[in-house]
């Protein structure tokens, strides 16, 4: 009987678990996104991207960024982005990241559009993402393991609007 029971609550708590999932569509990522969640239920900070390594305004983990990107065309990137959206009418722009250890991190985004981040004269391969494409907050999250040496350009491209909110923080 017990294994019956057992069988039961089981069954019953999955579908609990899918119903939470289909009423929030942000809860289904499969890593726990406590921080950026709750980065992302704040107001952020307004911040105006920058056109080139020169003009990139800083940024660091543990904060929600609602950044101001340019015309695509206006951006002279450091490192040519992983992937250029063709098209008139995509915005892009150039962040100075910095992190105060090494480690693996997080960049968190409201939209779909192209995350980058380029140190010394390359692009940093990511070490593993995800998205939720009916989630806003975060609607795409990709990894990166970063060492302290910097500096680092976070490189945006891509979106298809102007205004778009982006969160650092730490992945442990």
């Amino acid at each position: 009987m017990r294994t019956i029971e057992s069988w039961a609550l089981a069954l019953l708590l999955a579908g609990a678990v899918q119903a939470t999932a289909a009423e929030d569509p942000c809860a289904a990522f499969k890593w726990d996104l406590h921080r950026e969640r709750a980065l992302f239920a704040t107001a952020g900070a307004t911040l105006p991207a920058g056109k080139d390594a020169g003009t990139a305004p800083a940024v660091v983990p543990g904060h929600l960024y609602r950044a101001m990107l340019l015309p695509s065309s206006q951006v002279d990137f450091p490192v040519t982005p992983g992937r250029i959206a063709a098209g008139e009418g995509t915005h892009a722009g150039i962040f100075a990241l910095t992190v105060p250890e090494a480690g693996t991190y997080r960049i968190a985004i409201d939209s779909a559009f192209w995350i980058d981040i380029a140190g010394h004269g390359k692009l940093v391969p990511a070490s593993d993402y995800e998205g939720q494409h009916d989630c806003a907050a975060p609607r795409k999250v990709v990894e990166f393991a970063l060492d302290s040496r910097g500096p680092w350009m976070l490189q945006l491209s891509g979106a298809s609007q102007a205004a778009v909110r982006v969160t650092i923080t730490p992945a442990k």
